[in-house]
């Protein structure tokens, strides 16, 4: 071995040595170096006479020009109703194109050119943004001003973008941590509240091209909007295009964005939400918070370090790390600019500990009011957020959006340097102060998502527990009820029963064999099946020989799971609740339990050229057959329901053929299903056994 490679190993030895010696130290021997001083970029600003405020920085290091608009709108201005056109308008300025630049036409020409636009509204603002190269800002700038200014809002965009949210919406009950942060939000700000209504299928049902064009007008006009550039420019050149660009837009008037009024009293209360397919709970403790303008506000964010900082909190340290009862946890005293925040902790557990957790969460509480942190507990922590905070001003585009920031909404200037002096100058009696001052761990309320059977009655003890409903309104249908002979219709409901099952027969469950067609985006994928259903519990377990290998799916009327290449993923009931539906209305357990269904006969129907009995059947779902006349077996069924990843009423028509007998049950060898007369899927038979 030569000399230069012995020198490398031992370089590289001592080098893994101090690596690993690093890291084996506790978060707490960490000694963090003196901040260095930041040099801020100077920020130009002018305004033009139409309102619009611009704000330039710039920065030579790549030939790149990022625009960015802040405009002054947001979903708290959703009229009643039609919660979700904020949100559509913002999306659709983008999507939707221009009258000049239309969605493709635009799309080609950003590509061609390396170049990105975006548009957005949310709650209290709304944003458009265009990041080019230098050379290309001279041609693109008109089609961002175009765009910003005259959008198209398309209507086949508008739909597909109504459709995109009502999949949405079928979806918003999956996720455990979702729920308890939407539904805790209402239990502190009112169901009814700007800051907390939903976008529901009827609001978005409701909103037209007239509402969304309406909007736009309303917001994108220059006393709203306020604009930062930065990128390889020089600044009395850009001021002369930018005025060109927008100093013909209308002034229009500068929109009132008004925050409710949160009058909170501090109430105890217990929350529960069922989540049947979960084997954990996740709960929220607490109450109201503040605002960003408190004098404590330093205060409060170092009390939050301590409280639930991350690993070096004391929740982690106590709740998951001592006591072993969480996944995760954490949370703070929150303080927002425009309305108060919320003091919330949140904790991950097991469902037989979700008790022992919440106890946990309020005597960790307790504990801040009663016991003084250390000295080297605040320094620590201190340290920690001081070093974390550097990142909020680490590039010069960082430095522009907080200055913008400040402006949009109050603050001043200098605001974040204010904050940091503060920081620093926090004491360990601060601590307590501001603990005692503003939290109450005996006035919060609670909020366990969960599974009932295994929670039980854990949260009995802290008070009368309220059970909410989250269940996903849907539309009225718009149907016509149609009503026939229900003499004649029970008596055709007994002669399909027997033909499809002899007298005398009995089974519980059905297990089939054959091949399934799914019609997908890409076109039909085919696929070997196997099926066993129970008519006992309505229980499905369902095997599919994939391209991408072996899918087995066990579902029932509280649950469903999928498990592929060895992962298991829980099915929502977006998904199982139609699978679970599809086998009540069927044939077979229509025919096991005829006496227990209300039928009636609707006369003749003529499907494909023959003369079908029409027989409604009142099952969990209203299903109506078309029967043979000479062998009462069904030849269609008719289901119309409400498909939530659709979010529209769906006609679901599916034909039956190819019968056979066996062990007195006769079955459909052969199936095809339409949605909305279009094929979804198609499957053939090849073994049948009864159990």
């Amino acid at each position: 071995m030569n000399i230069i490679m012995k020198r490398t190993l031992l370089f590289t030895l001592l080098t893994m040595f101090a690596v690993t010696a690093a890291a084996q130290k506790r978060y707490d021997e960490i000694k963090y170096p003196k901040l260095n001083e930041f040099k801020k970029a100077n920020v130009e600003e002018f305004q033009l006479d139409n309102g619009i405020k611009f704000y330039l920085v710039e920065d030579k290091e790549l030939p790149l020009i990022r625009v960015t608009a802040t405009i002054r709108t947001g979903s708290l201005q959703d009229p009643s109703g039609k919660e979700g056109l904020a949100s559509i308008t913002g999306e659709l300025i983008r999507e939707g194109g221009s009258e000049n630049y239309p969605a493709d036409k635009l799309n080609v020409l950003l590509e061609d050119n390396a170049a990105f636009m975006s548009t957005f509204i949310g709650q209290g603002s709304g944003s458009a943004s265009m990041n080019i190269l230098k050379e290309d800002f001279d041609e693109l700038l008109p089609v961002f001003v175009d765009l910003v200014s005259n959008p198209l809002f398309p209507e086949d965009k508008i739909e597909l973008s109504k459709t995109q949210r009502k999949s949405g919406i079928s979806r918003r009950n999956d996720d455990q941590g979702s729920i308890a942060n939407r539904e805790f939000s209402k239990l502190i700000y009112g169901d009814n509240s700007p800051l907390t209504r939903q976008i529901e299928y009827a609001t978005l049902d409701a909103i037209s091209r007239e509402d969304i064009v309406a909007f736009h007008n309303e917001a994108f006009v220059g006393n709203n909007m306020t604009f930062g550039v930065i990128g390889d420019f020089d600044t009395k050149e850009m001021k002369r295009k930018l005025e060109k660009a927008f100093g013909s837009l209308p002034a229009g008037t500068e929109n009132n964005l008004i925050y409710p009024e949160v009058n909170y009293s501090f109430p105890s209360t217990v929350n529960f939400i069922n989540k049947s397919d979960v084997n954990q709970s996740y709960v929220l403790v607490g109450h109201i918070g503040g605002l960003r303008e408190n004098p404590d506000y330093a205060k409060l964010q170092m009390m939050n370090q301590i409280l639930g900082g991350g690993f070096a909190g004391r929740l982690f340290q106590t709740v998951r790390t001592d006591l072993g009862l969480a996944y995760a946890v954490g949370g703070g005293y929150g303080s927002n600019i425009n309305y108060p925040g919320t003091f919330s902790l949140f904790v991950m557990t097991k469902s037989s500990t979700t008790a022992q957790a919440i106890d946990a969460l309020i005597t960790e509480v307790e504990k801040m009011q009663t016991n003084p942190v250390t000295k080297k507990e605040l320094d620590d922590a201190r340290d920690r957020f001081l070093n974390s905070l550097v990142f909020r001003y680490d590039s010069k585009q960082k430095i522009l959006n907080e200055r913008i920031s400040n402006e949009y909404n109050g603050l001043s200037k200098d605001a974040f340097d204010k904050y940091v002096e503060e920081l620093k100058k926090v004491t360990v009696s601060d601590i307590q102060d501001v603990a005692k001052d503003y939290l109450n761990p005996d006035k919060v309320q609670i909020l366990v998502v969960g599974n009932a059977e295994e929670v039980g009655d854990q949260l009995q003890k802290y008070g009368n527990v309220n059970e909410i409903d989250i269940s996903i309104p849907t539309p009225k249908s718009d149907k016509a009820e149609v009503s026939g002979d229900a003499t004649k219709g029970k008596e055709w409901l007994g002669k399909m029963a027997d033909a499809v099952i002899a007298p005398g027969t009995e089974f519980s469950s059905v297990t089939t064999s054959g091949t399934l067609n799914q019609m997908t985006p890409g076109g039909a994928i085919t696929m070997k099946s196997t099926t066993t259903i129970s008519y006992v519990d309505y229980s499905i377990n369902t095997k599919l020989d994939t391209p991408q290998g072996t899918i087995e799916m066990e579902v029932n009327e509280n649950s469903g799971k999928m498990m592929m290449m060895g992962q298991e993923q829980q099915l929502p009931p977006a998904m199982t609740k139609p699978m679970i539906t599809e086998v009540k209305t069927g044939y077979l357990n229509i025919a096991l339990n005829a006496d227990d269904y209300n039928a009636e006969y609707l006369g003749m129907e003529e499907m494909d050229g023959k003369n079908y009995v029409a027989l409604k059947v009142e099952a969990s779902n209203t299903v109506t057959f078309l029967l043979d006349p000479e062998t009462a077996l069904p030849a269609y069924s008719k289901t119309s329901s409400f498909n939530p990843q659709m979010g529209k009423e769906v006609e679901v028509l599916i034909s039956y053929s190819d019968w056979k007998v066996a062990k007195g049950v006769a079955y459909s060898y052969a199936h095809e299903t339409k949605l909305d007369g279009q094929v979804s899927s198609s499957s053939k038979i090849d073994t049948v056994e009864t159990n």
